[in-house]
């Protein structure tokens, strides 16, 4: 090995360990915000299930936002749309209260209310657990934040 050879590789090291720690600080960088800046605690994609729901199904999807000053949103988007008509949460304790006019299949309107308390709150994909009715039976509610 000549001596130029020798200091081009001698200085190839230190440029591949200086590229590997950025790329690793980058993306540590990246990581940590996005674990910090959720937002609201209600805003994302929630999949869970409403048992006993003969008109819409067991299966529930929920998509929240938080545009500010209320949390606005959608139930079970696509075909069977349930647009939320008022959402509030009770930050002391955790509470959530969701209430949408969704129809039947004979078109009457069929007034929902989803209420349930946010489980693991600290986590990512925390759990609203609680209960749901609609005029015409109920049953228990639990949705987890995607």
């Amino acid at each position: 090995m000549t001596h130029s050879t020798f200091l081009t590789t001698k200085r190839a090291v230190p440029s591949a360990a200086r590229a590997a720690a950025l790329i690793g600080a980058l993306a540590l960088a990246q990581w940590m915000p996005a674990g910090a800046q959720e937002g609201h605690p209600l805003k994302g994609s929630w999949l869970g299930t409403w048992k006993s729901n003969d008109t819409h199904g067991e299966n529930v999807l929920l998509v929240l936002d938080w545009n500010g000053e209320s949390v606005t949103g959608v139930i079970n988007p696509g075909t069977d749309n349930i647009r939320i008509s008022e959402a509030t949460l009770d930050p002391d304790r955790w509470v959530v209260r969701i209430e949408a006019d969704a129809e039947d299949r004979s078109g009457r309107t069929l007034r929902y209310v989803i209420e349930g308390r946010i489980e693991n709150l600290e986590l990512a994909n925390r759990s609203i657990v609680g209960t749901w009715e609609n005029g015409r039976g109920g049953g228990a509610f639990e949705a987890s934040r995607q």
